[in-house]
């Protein structure tokens, strides 16, 4: 293999698999904010119990993705001086704020409203705690945007000029709305919301099929789960297709690929705007990826439909093979994402930055020993954290909320059990996860 075909591996291989963690940390993290809401500001103690066991349960969950993955992004960034510096040096007076602000809020202000979550239970009064788990999901999203706008120059460069060989930024405001990122951060945001409704009421099915004894939590906990997947699935279908229009005016090789027509005219428009050269991407990946994302999107939106008609008279809670079927369908929102993301980079190859900067001239000057090296140090490292990340869910999921050890506390003597405490003496944690 060349150092470009390397490289290229490298950087898909683990952007790969930490988009893998990202989507379920965006899709899990707002329900579990409604659960401890609901939690919260349920009045019923013996209703207010079961949702927090159910906010406990499912938020240790999130906190295990969301603690391994987080290793899987420290890397990614540090990419593009190790393999890409050409990419650097034309466009990284551009991207460079959208990605330092991605880098501030995922790694400062998300990470620190989670620590104080994780360590408030039992010390900080409810409204504080419910408001932190909710910050925690606005940053989850505000950092998927600036990631966006930094990819969406590079799938449609704006508000720029280039001087000496690099660009830089004449429009921020360009920037910030451009077409390529807002409609991808949609799409994105209800794939994740699919991912995690799906994922929580494929657990929860799980439970059901080994007769569980937390018959109201993991019910609500279906419930919650199904809806949003039902809806999610729905609109990211048609939030899909909202990037049609934005990919046949920005990208036409793309749009003509994915049509499987007009391949050889737009070559052809690329040849004489650009020169010479091979514009055309991987028909074959691209198209089988675009299929495998469409049949599973539609796939899951069925399947989710009909589950919520079967939640009537818990109808779906006494039939075994549905519950099956949902359990075997928590891989497949993952698969659809890793399937649009091929769509998504691997068809506006060979441009880097699309039209302005084509691979090989963004390719850092190292050989391909070097390269090979490094890219099967990277990738092995993040498949043992993928593979550590699912073993700990896996773990942790099979065994229920007795395990759970997220907010676990202990009340003082003469002090009532169960529930959010309201004061910060009320409870003193003796263990969190």
């Amino acid at each position: 293999m060349s150092a470009a075909d390397l490289a290229r591996l490298q950087f898909a291989a683990t952007t790969g698999i930490h988009w893998l963690f990202v989507i379920l940390t965006m899709g899990l993290v707002p329900l579990v904010a409604i659960m401890h809401s609901r939690a919260a500001y349920t009045r019923d103690p013996v209703k207010r119990a079961v949702r927090e066991r159910m906010t406990r349960f499912w938020g240790q969950l999130y906190v295990i993705n969301y603690a391994v993955g987080i290793v899987t992004g420290l890397v990614m960034e540090f990419q593009f001086g190790l393999s890409w510096s050409g990419l650097s040096k034309f466009a990284g007076n551009v991207f460079g704020a959208p990605l330092a602000l991605e880098t501030l809020i995922a790694f400062f202000a998300e990470s620190t409203f989670l620590g104080m979550w994780i360590f408030g239970w039992g010390r900080l009064r409810r409204g504080v705690h419910v408001t932190l788990i909710w910050l925690v999901a606005l940053t989850a999203y505000a950092s998927a945007y600036w990631i966006l706008i930094a990819n969406g120059f590079m799938q449609h460069p704006v508000g720029h000029e280039v001087r000496d060989g690099a660009a830089y930024l004449t429009d921020f405001g360009a920037l910030l709305t451009n077409s390529s990122a807002l409609v991808a951060l949609g799409h994105v945001a209800l794939a994740a919301l699919t991912t995690g409704g799906v994922f929580v009421a494929g657990v929860s099915a799980y439970h059901f099929l080994r007769h569980t004894k937390e018959t109201e939590l993991f019910r609500g906990s279906m419930r919650l789960g199904l809806w949003v997947a039902t809806v999610a699935s729905f609109f990211v279908v048609i939030v899909g297709e909202m990037q049609r229009p934005v990919i046949e005016r920005t990208q036409p090789m793309k749009a003509a690929v994915l049509e499987n027509s007009g391949v050889a005219e737009a070559q052809a428009q690329l040849v004489k705007e650009h020169g010479p050269g091979d514009y055309v991407p991987w028909q074959d990946t691209v198209r089988i990826s675009m299929d495998v994302m469409t049949i599973i999107g539609n796939t899951v939106s069925t399947i989710t439909l009909i589950a919520v008609v079967l939640l009537w008279k818990n109808r779906l809670m006494r039939w075994r093979p549905a519950l099956y079927v949902l359990v075997a369908t928590v891989p497949f929102p993952f698969i659809a994402s890793v399937g649009g993301w091929v769509v998504r980079e691997v068809g506006r190859q060979p441009w880097l930055v699309y039209g302005e900067l084509t691979v090989e001239d963004a390719l850092s000057h190292v050989s391909a020993a070097a390269l090979a090296v490094s890219c099967a140090v990277f990738i092995a490292i993040f498949l043992a954290l993928a593979v550590t990340n699912w073993t700990l869910i896996t773990r942790f999921a099979r065994r229920g909320p007795d395990a759970t050890q997220l907010g676990a506390t202990e009340p003082l003597p003469g002090s009532p059990p169960g529930g959010p405490a309201d004061d910060a003496d009320e409870q003193q944690p003796m263990a969190a996860f």
